[in-house]
Formats: C-alpha cells, structure tokens, sequence
C-alpha cells in the first residue's frame, strides 16, 4: 500500500511514518519544515526515520532505515508541485497532518491559517480528486468543539461555536472534505486529536513549555488560575488509532435530509450516501491541569515555579473525548496512563535525543 504522509516532520506525522514504513507500507512523507517552531527538532524527527538533509524543494530523499520510504520537502500550497507529485505516484492512502497549528498563534497570525488550512487542504481534495485514492484521512481537532459544554464531547454534538480560527479552519476542512466526498465519492475520514503529548512533542504544548521551564528555573504559566482540563492523548495511542481508521475507509452510509420536492403538499425527506467519518481520538480520561503539573514535576524532579494567568482568548476550560464510536467499530483503546507517558517523555527530554533542551 503506498501512502503519502504530509507533515511528515511533524510530531504525528513523524511518528506515523515509522509505524507505517516499519510494517511495511511504501511511504511518501512530504513537509514544507517551516520555522512556526525550532526547525532542529523537525530535522531530528527526519534524522530518527533515517534522512539526513540538505533537503532541496521538490526533491526525493530515500530513507537509511527504512528502504520503502521517502521524504520531499514541499508545501501543499504549491498546487503544480503537488499535483505533479500525485499524478507520478499515484497513492493509494493519503493522510493529511500538514497545518499550521496552534491556538494561540491564531489569534495573531490569522492569515497563515486560511493560507495552509484551507487553500493547501483544498489543494490536497483536488489532487485526490483528479488521482483517486482509496482513503484520504485528515487531521481535524478538539478544538472544533468551542463553546460545547456538554462532556464527553461526542461526533453527534453541534460544532458550530468555534472560538479561536483555528478550530473554524478544522471545522472547514471537515466540511470541504464531506462535500468532496458526496461530489467526488472520496472516502473521508476527519480525525478529531485531543490534546496529544510525548517524545518529540511540539515546543508551544503544555509539557515542553512546562518541562523547558522547570529544567531552567524558570517559571511555568498557568492560565485560569490552574483551574482546566485537559484529554490529555499520548502520541502511541494516536497512531495506533490513526492506523486503524487508515485500514478502514468508510463505506457508503445514508445522511437524511429535508428536501425542497413536496408530494401531497408535505415535505418529503431525501437520502443520500456519502464515503464520510470523523471521529474522536482522545483519552477518555481527563485530567486537571493542577495534577499535569504535579506529573512533571515529579518525572523532572523539581517543583515548577508557577505564574497564575487569567484564560487566554481562544482557549477553553474543558476537553473530554468521547470516543465510543472509534472503540466500538475499529476497536480503539488507549492503553497509556498519564503517569507512564509523562515519564517516557521526560526521559526523551532528558536524553541526547532532543535537541532544544
């Protein structure tokens, strides 16, 4: 099976790309290495699937550990590259994790979000479009939820009170990807990711901002007086879901819908079928802010020095995945408790390993 990965030398994908190439899969990873954050820890991720830089636009890189593996750096943005890329392919799976990320960062840079999240998400449905594939998979997020308050969050809840752009771009894509999917029949599968964490994380998230703070004395900042909580989701438990929804692409299923025909003077209700999912990759197990902390603290061995902030604009005070669904039809259970995964990523940061320490 060929897939192509992009965001490759993201904190997902990277780790992604070993799962899949390590069974076998011929893998295409593609990333455009931008400086959103350090670039070093992306080419260390690079490094750990077996590439070694310099690494020219557009051009294709084999892999040292893995022989059915590759690497180009490119944007999705880049609409001729990238349809030259799918047509000389021809990629059987496509898994779409390159995004600008980031919450906060939205609310300052707003343009770079309709930039990689709607003009290159577009750009990738046009290309599976005019090379089909057998299951195109794409990161949503938690973070479409907004205002929600209703816990567990599940797929059947309303998502349309987003509070940061951000989480409307993820909110979009699920919405261009559904319709591509009835227009075009390309199964779709939209991942909502809940608060993932562990070796190689991104440097903006919660336990490299924390354990970077503690390592230097320096102190941590913790908005909402420390009153939030958080699915916190480690990054095995994401890939071994996100595997699952790979193998599994949705079949045709029946969405009901009020149509504009009348019979009999009464409103007759229309049936359609398309290719679509999304679901929920989280926990399960929310945690309070507070006791993440304490988590850190005890694996790096020293208290934090805490700064107490007010709520940030574009933040929320809860999440709580509801996975049921991806449970239930592909068998999905995270396995890994908060105090082990906070330990394998101390330990990583500990280690030679990460090179922002």
């Amino acid at each position: 099976m060929k897939v192509l990965v992009t965001g490759a030398a993201g904190f997902i994908g990277s780790n992604l790309v070993g799962k899949l190439a390590g069974r076998g899969d011929e893998i295409v990873g593609l990333d455009n290495i931008n400086d959103y954050y350090d670039v070093r820890l992306k080419y260390r991720r690079l490094e750990e699937n077996g590439f070694s830089g310099p690494y020219p636009e557009w051009e294709m890189k084999s892999s040292s550990r893995w022989p059915s593996c590759r690497f180009i750096k490119g944007d999705i943005c880049d609409k001729e590259s990238l349809d030259r890329l799918f047509e000389a392919e021809k990629f059987d799976i496509v898994v779409n994790l390159a995004a600008q990320a980031g919450v906060r960062y939205s609310i300052t840079n707003p343009y770079s979000y309709l930039h990689s999240n709607l003009e290159g998400f577009l750009n990738i449905l046009e290309a599976c479009r005019n090379n089909p594939v057998r299951h195109m998979v794409f990161a949503s997020s938690s973070s479409v939820y907004g205002l929600n308050t209703k816990v567990p969050f599940s797929e059947e809840d309303k998502a349309d009170s987003q509070v940061s752009l951000y989480g409307a771009t993820k909110k979009a894509n699920e919405l261009m990807a559904h319709s591509y999917s009835k227009l075009y029949g390309i199964p779709a599968t939209g991942l909502r990711f809940f608060t993932v964490y562990g070796p190689w994380g991104r440097p903006d998230m919660s336990p490299m901002l924390f354990a970077t703070a503690i390592a230097h004395g320096k102190p941590i900042k913790v908005f909402n007086g420390g009153d939030m909580i958080r699915d916190f989701t480690y990054v095995d438990d994401i890939v071994e879901g996100t595997i699952r929804v790979i193998d599994n692409p949705p079949t045709c299923h029946p969405e009901r819908s009020e149509g504009s025909m009348r019979s009999e003077g009464s409103m007759r209700s229309e049936v359609s079928f398309v290719p679509f999912e999304v679901y929920n990759i989280g926990c399960s197990t929310p945690v309070k802010l507070m006791d993440f902390i304490s988590e850190i603290e005890s694996a790096m061995g020293k208290e934090a020095v805490k700064e107490f902030l007010p709520m940030q604009a574009g933040d929320v005070y809860q999440t709580y995945a509801d996975c049921s669904k991806l449970e239930t039809r592909l068998g999905y259970h995270p396995s890994t408790t908060l105090h082990e995964g906070i330990t394998a990523f101390a330990e990583w940061f500990k280690s030679d390993k990460n090179p922002l320490k």
